[in-house]
């Protein structure tokens, strides 16, 4: 009942809907991969080992399932491509479960922080402003009194359509003019959100993948000027990164963590493409938590991260 609760049918229908071109582009690879043979032998291994990398899982990630799978199909005798379906799944399932944190219920945030703030870092491009746009309408959606920070000021375009956001969500924007100081921004968004005894903050960053000195300076003067207004700021910095841009957002990750200290990730736009295994690979390498997976452009379309559900759903469940 719980998972009923927490999980309705139509986020299940989004997830399946979103991975779907991965889905279909993974398992009619592996279809192939297995026509003819009477076993899982090193040829079809090989095979699903160049599928997996193909899907943007990554190297080093893929070499670990296939070395489980190797295992598996050792000691039971693996013989098909539905019962290889089950297996991938089940090593995918175990690689994440062991490589990330607890799954969330549902867009939560710790008790006993207030403000909670989150710095949201990325390049231009990745779906940002708009992951944060659809954050602040799931927090307020739970009841939550958000406020945002447009110190992204580096770009005209990205504080105006963080107002657009806003306004389309119903909650404040605190801005400044174009070229300001992005940390005094978000010491103006912090001071307001304390003196209207808001929830959440969300502070929005440039997305510019300057040199690494320059952005960790950055990101570090930001830190800096909120805790002179709450310590213990920011709570989570959140990296988004766009998985259509497969081996692309392997190296915005790299970069961002070397950067800052990131807590936490979204991956959006998985809708658009046969990538969707770009996730798994960036769970494992990074282990750091993906939390928010994007799906769609819709405001209800960015879904919290249930490891469980999104194994299911790009490899197919119990079938």
């Amino acid at each position: 009942m719980g998972f009923l609760k927490i999980f309705s049918k139509e986020k299940k229908d989004t997830l399946d809907k979103g991975l779907s071109k991965t889905k279909e582009t993974v398992f009619s690879k592996i279809a192939r991969a297995v026509a003819g043979k009477s076993k899982v032998d090193d040829e079809v291994l090989d095979n699903l080992e160049e599928i997996l990398i193909t899907s943007d899982v990554g190297v080093e990630t893929t070499l670990k399932i296939i070395k489980r799978i190797e295992k598996r199909v050792a000691a039971d005798k693996y013989i098909n491509a539905q019962e290889l379906k089950v297996i991938l799944r089940e090593e995918v399932a175990a690689l994440l479960t062991e490589n990330n944190s607890d799954d969330v219920d549902d867009f939560n945030i710790p008790s006993g922080k207030k403000p909670y703030v989150i710095m949201v870092v990325g390049v231009n491009g990745v779906g940002k402003t708009t992951t944060i746009g659809k954050l602040a309408y799931q927090l307020k959606k739970s009841g939550k009194s958000v406020y945002l920070g447009a110190a992204d000021t580096f770009r005209a375009a990205a504080v105006e359509q963080l107002v657009i956001w806003g306004d389309r969500v119903g909650v404040p924007v605190i801005k400044q003019k174009m070229g300001a100081d992005p940390a005094s921004v978000a010491y103006d968004t912090l001071s307001s959100a304390v003196t209207n005894n808001a929830d959440v903050v969300i502070i929005d960053t440039a997305g510019r993948l300057h040199n690494k000195v320059g952005l960790m300076n950055e990101l570090t003067k930001i830190k800096n000027v909120m805790k002179k207004v709450v310590e213990d700021t920011p709570n989570e910095v959140l990296l988004v990164l766009d998985g259509s841009t497969g081996q692309n957002a392997f190296e915005q990750a790299k970069q961002f963590t070397l950067a800052t200290e990131v807590t936490a990730m979204a991956i959006t736009k998985l809708d658009g493409t046969a990538k969707g295994g770009v996730v798994i690979g960036i769970s494992d390498q990074f282990k750091i938590p993906v939390r928010y997976i994007g799906l769609g452009e819709g405001i209800e379309d960015l879904q919290v991260f249930r490891k469980k559900e999104f194994v299911d759903s790009l490899f197919g469940g119990n079938e």
